[in-house]
């Protein structure tokens, strides 16, 4: 066999890669690929065809004029894949905002002279999928799925202690994830899912279903007991900042979790949004936060942040 030439175009691929002892394979990434620690020497394969910058609003517009001009929402990088001539490229065809898609990297080998590389494309929207993806990755680069087993096992069991530990709490509350600040959207996919398995009850998204646009009337009639601010690709400060929009809103301080301090910032960039390994940590993230008097406190200040609503000045801060 020859010797493997990895490029993954997905940051949770990239941290499956990981898992596995393939880092020192993988010869290209994608630009939001920051996970493990020096992973970011490598060459990017990809770049954003819009400007990042901005409020979830503006970002949300270039986003949506791009596609409707049938464009492609990321450029992959053909001379770079050119040089590395890979042998295998991971990407995805689950969601053509959050990276790279399928479709944009076939057209992108077909523009290659003199490599054909194996394309694996993940498509994960429960935690039963993120595992299955390992053990694809798994038996595709090492001939083996044993390796993936022995790497899967501690992640399965971390999260069943975290089952095991809330199922039976008096109280499970209810949770609402929002995935996006402006327009709203309740995260969905795995994260019902992790909520569920963290003792909590999920609502205005499914499990295994995409990310469904609400409406600010959706979030009052639900009314949650937990509000949990998960921006997909912000991290615990970009989330407090986009999270002005919330605060501001004439609906926002008629919502319990307001009124009880249950609002929630969580580094949802490297956590929650990527379905990969540390959806684990999610799991137990989230089980500090619902019931605090069950789950010791691992992540707090690290992954995640109670907010604080301060009228005088008017702020998003901190409770730490």
């Amino acid at each position: 066999m020859l010797p493997l030439k990895i490029v993954s175009l997905l940051p949770s691929a990239t941290e499956i890669i990981h898992l596995l002892d393939l880092t020192e394979y993988q010869v290209g990434r994608s630009h939001e690929c920051d996970y493990p620690d020096g992973i970011g020497v490598l060459p990017a394969c990809t770049a954003p065809k819009f400007n990042p910058e901005g409020t979830s609003a503006e970002i949300h517009d270039r986003v949506t004029t791009l596609l409707q001009s049938a464009l492609s929402v990321y450029q992959v990088k053909t001379d770079i894949l050119q040089t590395l001539k890979p042998t295998h490229i991971l990407t995805q065809a689950q969601c053509e905002v959050c990276a790279v898609s399928l479709a944009d990297v076939e057209v992108a080998v077909e523009s290659i002279t003199g490599i054909s590389p194996q394309i694996l494309s993940l498509q994960p929207n429960s935690l039963e999928q993120v595992w299955g993806d390992i053990r694809r990755i798994a038996q595709e680069l090492l001939g083996s799925v044993e390796p993936a087993e022995a790497a899967i096992a501690p992640l399965k069991n971390r999260v069943e202690t975290c089952r095991t530990l809330t199922q039976d709490a008096l109280h499970k509350p209810s949770v609402v994830c929002i995935e996006w600040p402006e327009p709203l959207m309740a995260a969905g996919n795995w994260v019902p899912e992790l909520v569920r398995l963290a003792g909590g009850m999920p609502m205005l998204s499914k499990e295994g279903q995409h990310s469904p646009w609400i409406t600010w009337n959706d979030l009052v009639k639900a009314d949650p007991e937990v509000i949990i601010l998960m921006p997909c690709g912000y991290d615990i400060e970009q989330t407090i900042q986009e999270s002005r929009p919330l605060l501001d809103h004439s609906f926002w301080p008629l919502l319990r979790a307001v009124k009880t301090g249950r609002v929630y910032a969580v580094d949802g960039n490297q956590y929650f949004n990527r379905p990969g390994p540390r959806l684990a940590d999610s799991v137990e993230i989230l089980a500090e936060m619902l019931h605090p008097d069950i789950v010791p406190s691992r992540y707090q200040n690290q992954a995640w942040q109670t907010v604080v609503e301060m009228r005088q000045p008017s702020r998003l801060m901190y409770r730490v």
